[in-house]
């Protein structure tokens, strides 16, 4: 007969306490029912946890419906703290205050050039996070982190933008480090596109998926890769700059460095060059509309764009073979103009077996996907004891 450790009883109950609040979490919300299929725990005690962090403040209970049955929604409470998301992208910043239940309380944008100025681009941040405070109402001392994304690798190693030629004013600066001084608060940073990624798999097209890749077509190009449920990053930060994959070894010298990259055929300054001489100056954004409006310049430079990237997307089901491709950024708002060539050339280059289980889908979450995905990113990374609750 084996004999019980004392306080076993009491550790294997804040253990299975976790195992909640980690569904819960990483989920926004969930039925008992599906917190019980998530953690693998018997309805009879995810019913007394979900009971215990309730009466500590930790969760909160409301009526709800699943199956056309009255069920409970269980979410994080408010008193478990927020969340901040400061997003850069290469022309604007776009700040957001969240909730553990996945509830945007208040966001800002400003245009800005983010490549110029490290120094100008943090102190922008740090105004427009007292902005949102303020709009949500919301004291700092509730916040439990901050989500940072930059529009650039970070190494992984050392916390700094992994490349100087693609964020040439930041070369030198640890954005996480730079920003937690300034805000006084735990930050937590990431890519762009892996952000997107994680914010199609938190509250987008992707959720309940195991295996993605969302690709980012917008100044540049850029994937995140979602293998396992978990953001794969490399063993220095840089997987997934698909941006950067040579199509073409006598092409344009790219900002990279290198010829030919699948960005000086699908980014958006190469895009606007091409319909420069024909259409005048146009920003990606009127290229788009008149595409739609069926404008065929417009609409062959961004098919042609499509398949360059279905090129890139057949290599990536070859070496990965996920479930979906989710693509985002500007230019996926073309939709079906870009999605159908990139199906095509997928389905011309790639394995065929690869190609039959993918799915490639425009994201849900359009321009607000990486600041998402930076909410997402604290509520991943945080890790909240059962019980804690802020004060």
């Amino acid at each position: 007969m084996t004999a019980t450790m004392p306080g076993s009883q009491s550790s294997l109950r804040e253990a299975n306490q976790r195992r909640v609040i980690r569904a819960v979490r990483a989920a926004g919300s969930l039925t008992q029912a599906e917190i019980a299929r998530a953690t693998g725990l018997s309805a009879a005690t995810v019913s007394n946890i979900v009971r215990e962090l309730k009466e500590a403040g930790t969760l909160l209970v409301t009526p709800t419906s699943a199956g056309g049955r009255r069920a409970q929604s269980v979410s994080l409470s408010r008193r478990a703290g927020l969340a901040l998301a400061v997003d850069f992208g290469h022309s604007h910043l776009r700040v957001a205050v969240g909730d553990m239940a996945h509830e945007v309380l208040a966001e800002e944008t400003v245009p800005l050039d983010v490549d110029a100025s490290a120094e100008e681009g943090l102190r922008v941040a740090q105004r427009l996070v007292e902005a949102v405070l303020r709009r949500a109402e919301v004291d700092r001392s509730e916040v439990v982190g901050v989500g940072l994304g930059v529009p650039g690798p970070i190494d992984t190693r050392t916390g700094t933008v992994g490349s100087s030629t693609i964020l040439p004013g930041w070369v030198g600066v640890s954005p996480q480090d730079a920003l937690a001084e300034r805000l006084g608060l735990p930050v937590h940073v990431d890519n762009d596109a892996n952000l997107g990624a994680l914010g199609e798999l938190v509250w987008g097209a992707g959720r309940g998926m195991t295996d993605l890749a969302y690709i980012k077509v917008a100044t540049g190009v850029g994937a995140g890769l979602v293998i396992g449920g978990r953001i794969y990053r490399g063993s220095g930060g840089t997987a997934g700059e698909i941006g950067h994959i040579t199509i073409d070894d006598t092409g344009k010298v790219c900002r990279c460095g290198n010829r030919g990259c699948l960005e000086t055929f699908v980014g958006a300054p190469f895009l606007l060059e091409l319909l420069r001489h024909s259409h005048g100056e146009l920003s990606l954004h009127q290229v788009i509309t008149l595409a739609k409006e069926g404008d065929q310049g417009s609409r062959r430079v961004i098919a042609d764009a499509g398949r360059h990237i279905g090129v890139g997307v057949a290599n990536l089901c070859n070496l990965l073979n996920p479930q979906a491709v989710i693509v985002g950024g500007e230019l996926a708002q073309a939709g079906e103009i870009l999605l159908g060539p990139i199906r095509e050339a997928v389905d011309r280059y790639a394995i065929p077996s690869a190609a039959r289980a993918l799915t490639v889908t425009q994201g849900a979450l359009g321009e607000r996907a990486e600041m998402l995905g930076a909410l997402a990113l604290v509520l991943h990374e945080s890790e909240l004891l059962p019980g804690d609750v802020v004060t």
